[in-house]
């Protein structure tokens, strides 16, 4: 970690499981601002227990605290009662008046979420954050973690700020959300499309701070390969095996390309719910021949994927809940490993794409659109080298993590120089 700002305040990061393997954005933003010299102490609400997790979680210099307790088992239930009780006697003891403003607001939401938790976890978290004497509280999320740190705030007073990403700011309640973002003392979103959302709930943009996840731009960087004549080229599609992924249509897409007599293949890198399902879209359209599946990666072992695909292709949609993606890591992953992307006009992506400059966008959920501007990178080897340039240029002008992360500082760390001008902003 950099010493570059000893002796700054505290700032206490909160998410609500960690590390999970397909939240990269959250270890890249952890590592970014260790690096950046911010003095970071990281709480999750809970641990995910996933079997396997990101190497680079290694280099987090800041231990977790669990809320909830480690393991797939949370904190036993006596044990958990006696905890929280003796922190929320703690904190209604020093300050009566900043509590029962805490329980009121808590109730309140109460009647919205159907959950009283984020009030049990922000009293445990609070007589944490003074102990370790944190002047700042972050959430990594709009949902549950902005609303525990929203709580601890009231019984503390001390500031907290959160972020808005795609699923945790769409389902979320707008009242709840106008509340947190009001009371915020800034709110960081990772895309100008979920800036304005968040500003038409809030009915304010005043304290919305539009900050773009970064991507480690020397890890994801071109490498050479030798594709031998004839080699059908790959597609390759990057993401959790979830409804907004758009998966459906890529596949529907890659049977049209097949009906025209391309000879491709789709390599699919990801784990997830509807893992059967699409793998009984993939039997269904008689593509077993031209699709296979990876499973849960790695970032050390992705970027041999990346390295050995032609094309990549992110299909989002926004599905009937609202739901969908902001600007996908992997999008940005493998446009700075040099990779021509055709993907879908949703959100935040074309924040990240200059369409026919650094990539090709169509509207979401038309197979016919997607197939379409797939073909034409296909059939056209000089064209997919100008994307995957200009692509590679423009993640590392405005997406670069130590970059973003710099952006940063003067939002966690009062008197640190002021972020990078940069006209995506």
């Amino acid at each position: 970690m950099s010493r570059g700002h000893t002796g700054a305040p505290t700032v206490g990061y909160l998410t609500k499981r960690f590390p999970r393997l397909s939240e990269t954005f959250i270890l890249d933003e952890i590592l970014g601002l260790e690096a950046a010299g911010v003095p970071l102490r990281l709480f999750a609400v809970a641990d995910p227990g996933e079997g396997l997790h990101q190497p680079d979680v290694d280099r987090v210099g800041s231990p977790v605290v669990y809320l909830r307790g480690r393991g797939r088992r949370p904190i036993s239930i006596p044990r958990g009662i006696a905890t929280t009780l003796a922190a929320h006697l703690r904190l209604a003891t020093a300050a009566p008046d900043r509590w029962r403003t805490a329980l009121a607001a808590a109730r309140a939401e109460r009647a919205v979420t159907g959950t009283i938790r984020p009030f049990l976890d922000a009293g445990r978290l609070a007589v944490r954050l003074q102990r370790v004497g944190a002047t700042h509280i972050h959430a990594a999320f709009a949902h549950g973690p902005a609303s525990t740190a929203r709580l601890a705030h009231l019984m503390t007073g001390i500031p907290y700020s959160f972020a808005a990403h795609a699923k945790d700011l769409y389902l979320t309640d707008p009242a709840e959300m106008a509340v947190k973002a009001r009371q915020a003392a800034f709110v960081l979103t990772c895309s100008a499309a979920a800036r304005d959302e968040l500003a038409r709930r809030s009915g304010s943009d005043a304290n919305i701070v539009l900050a773009y996840h970064g991507v480690d731009t020397e890890r994801f960087a071109p490498r050479p390969r030798a594709r031998p004549d004839g080699e059908p080229l790959t597609l390759l599609a990057v993401g959790r095996l979830v409804e907004k992924k758009g998966y459906p249509v890529l596949l529907a897409a890659l049977r049209r390309l097949v009906d025209r007599g391309h000879d491709v293949r789709l390599r699919i890198v990801g784990g997830g719910p509807q893992r059967d399902e699409v793998a009984q879209q993939v039997r269904d359209l008689d593509l077993a021949t031209q699709v296979s599946f990876a499973g849960a990666l790695t970032h050390q072992e992705i970027v041999t994927e990346y390295g050995q695909a032609d094309l990549f292709v992110q299909a989002s949609v926004v599905v009937a809940d609202g739901d969908r993606d902001g600007i996908p890591n992997s999008l940005l992953e493998a446009m700075a490993s040099g990779l021509p992307v055709v993907a879908s006009d949703v959100s935040g992506i074309p924040e990240a794409i200059e369409h026919e400059v650094s990539g090709l966008l169509v509207p979401p959920g038309d197979p016919d659109a997607l197939a379409g501007a797939l073909e034409q990178a296909i059939v056209d080897a000089d064209l997919r080298y100008r994307l995957g340039r200009a692509a590679r240029d423009r993640v590392v002008t405005f997406f670069d993590r130590r970059a973003c992360a710099v952006d940063l500082l003067p939002l966690f760390l009062p008197g640190a120089d002021a972020p990078r001008a940069a006209s995506l902003r």
